[in-house]
């Protein structure tokens, strides 16, 4: 796996984290409108639209596609149907930043997740990182109170979004471990994409099923959902999923993993932008040691 990033890597590694920021102030805009898991099926559907004239052959019997149905099927359940679904969820009882934020620790589950179930070693500069962004991602689960943690009452969207960014880590090293038969599917980003899209539309409407049956489940349409809706599925899901896909397939998910990091910056200038949330004092120096911590543990 290579680790050496070129210019083309550079900048497919940063146009995710600047969209997903949009995505994470978009969610929480239209909390109010949607339930955050019929948002993301909304959303995947409408993705699923724009990439069937592009990659539509790759859903026709025979494709490469159909004889890995089981390693898509786990693609889209840590990527699309759930890591989505559990942001989406996080945005109803957190922030955007707290949530781009404590997202940030990823990278560190990437190495944690290498190291258990691909086999790749962790050095211990690669440990000492890890503990400096965990205290980073601390910092933002006590709010900047460490008296906060002794309570153990956290946030439930805070919750998610680890494991979310646990299901993202594993998702990553999935894309940089392909089979023989899914790399032939690599070197046509649409039609890779489409193929996760097509099972994370089965995970998110089982999903949403739930959500319908269990919750008070809403949709408010109105204008402001259906462009925040077609921004969210063109930006973060279509372009940041394949630009990512992308920059892995080239730098490798443990380097990839450190443009994680530009999201809360992003997201904090978005919405000190848009939704009026001045970062806090903590945020700054969470960020810091998280960026910290992971430029450690890429060091060689």
């Amino acid at each position: 796996m290579t680790q050496r990033l070129t210019p083309t890597a550079i900048v497919l590694l940063i146009i995710p984290p600047l969209l997903w920021s949009g995505n994470a102030v978009v969610g929480r805009l239209v909390a109010p409108m949607v339930s955050p898991m019929t948002l993301n099926l909304l959303r995947w559907t409408i993705a699923f639209v724009l990439l069937l004239p592009l990659a539509g052959s790759v859903l026709k019997p025979g494709s490469p596609l159909w004889q890995q149905w089981r390693r898509f099927a786990f693609l889209s359940l840590f990527s699309i149907g759930g890591y989505n679904a559990m942001l989406y969820l996080a945005l109803n009882t957190s922030t955007p930043i707290n949530v781009t934020l404590v997202g940030a620790s990823t990278p560190v589950w990437m190495l944690l997740i290498g190291k258990v179930f691909f086999k790749v070693p962790v050095s211990r500069r690669q440990l000492m990182g890890a503990l400096l962004s965990i205290g980073g991602v601390l910092l933002v689960l006590s709010r900047g109170q460490w008296e906060v943690l002794l309570d153990m009452r956290l946030v439930a969207g805070d919750l998610y979004v680890l494991i979310a960014s646990m299901a993202w880590a594993y998702y990553s090293w999935m894309l940089a471990h392909p089979t023989p038969e899914s790399a032939s599917l690599r070197t046509d980003w649409a039609g890779f994409l489409l193929g996760q899209v097509v099972f994370g539309l089965i995970w998110s409407a089982l999903f949403t099923s739930g959500e319908w049956a269990l919750t008070n489940a809403h949709v408010d349409w109105s204008w402001p959902l259906i462009g925040a809706l077609a921004f969210i599925a063109v930006g973060p899901a279509v372009i940041a999923y394949g630009s990512w896909g992308a920059g892995v397939a080239r730098a490798g998910p443990a380097v990839a993993g450190f443009f994680i990091n530009l999201t809360p910056l992003f997201t904090a200038l978005l919405s000190s932008a848009f939704l009026g949330e001045t970062p806090q004092a903590f945020h700054a120096v969470a960020f810091v040691l998280i960026v910290s911590g992971i430029v450690l543990s890429s060091r060689r």
